[in-house]
């Protein structure tokens, strides 16, 4: 299999499904977005991806060409016959993730590539709900899509070699860098990325520092692009408390979640999509 798929479906109108979609058609693929929440938000996601992208040279073809290759529709069951390759997006619930995939197993042609954005749920568990779990594997994307460096490619004990190549080959497509990991909890990124903003928000709540403390001394001691806190809340506080709950049931009490980290759950500080997580981005 060789070239980038020219119809590319995508289950979950979120920031990351928008920004899977994005990265594709502005490449020149056909995609199609399965949302069954709001539209017209999922639209308008898409619409200021391109826009910032178009703003700052970024995009090959105009515009309004760009995003006439994305079409949204309200159920899986409308998504293509013809696609090539299903990117699934919805939020970190294993039981929703099982039932959508098993559900666009159906409507897809059984040679189509079904891929995960988890960011720490086992493929291989979530390609048990498959008839033919060889095709898929997962593809973590990281926030935001169109911007990041890097896709993990998440290789599932049933996926076959053939589809790991021909994937990493699509990824450096996407002006990317695949990097295949096994199956493990958190696989690489995760795993790294959240014990270490885990830690930070236990320093926060020990008042070692502040948040703006903190995160610079990893910027300019550790040269990161960013600090832990400012990453946590551009992930999203509630994402990262459903991933450390996960990883802290299956790798132990390391992964488990501060009580800050809950607390503030718990009061609807998200981070940037609420306006307010351990910076204030009213």
């Amino acid at each position: 299999m060789t070239g980038l798929p020219d119809r590319v479906a995508v289950i979950g109108g979120g920031r990351m499904g928008v920004g899977i979609a994005h990265a594709f058609a502005a490449l020149g693929a056909t995609v199609t977005v399965s949302e069954t929440g709001d539209l017209g938000a999922a639209r308008k996601r898409l619409t200021d991806s391109l826009s910032r992208a178009a703003e700052r040279g970024k995009l090959v073809d105009p515009l309004d060409v760009v995003a006439g290759r994305v079409a949204f529709v309200a159920s899986v069951a409308e998504l293509p016959g013809d696609t090539r390759l299903l990117v699934e997006a919805v939020p970190e619930d294993p039981g929703l993730k099982r039932r959508v995939l098993a559900d666009a197993e159906r409507v897809v042609p059984d040679d189509a590539v079904i891929a995960t954005n988890t960011s720490s749920l086992s493929p291989t568990e979530l390609g048990a709900a498959l008839r033919n779990p060889s095709r898929f594997l997962g593809m973590h994307f990281f926030n935001p899509v169109p911007a990041s460096e890097l896709v993990e490619i998440v290789r599932a004990e049933t996926t076959s070699d053939a589809l790991v190549r021909d994937v990493a080959g699509w990824v450096e497509l996407l002006g990317k860098t695949p990097v295949v990991v096994r199956d493990s909890p958190g696989f690489a990124t995760s795993r790294l990325g959240v014990l270490l903003g885990l830690e930070a928000i236990r320093m926060l709540e020990e008042g070692v520092a502040d948040a703006e403390s903190i995160d610079r001394a990893m910027e300019l001691g550790y040269k990161h692009p960013m600090g832990p806190l400012r990453s946590t809340d551009l992930v999203g506080l509630d994402i990262r408390l459903a991933v450390a709950d996960y990883l802290h049931g299956t790798l132990g009490e390391r992964f488990a979640p501060p009580q800050l980290l809950r607390d503030k759950v718990a009061r609807g500080e998200l981070g940037r999509k609420s306006g307010r997580g351990f910076y204030d981005w009213s």
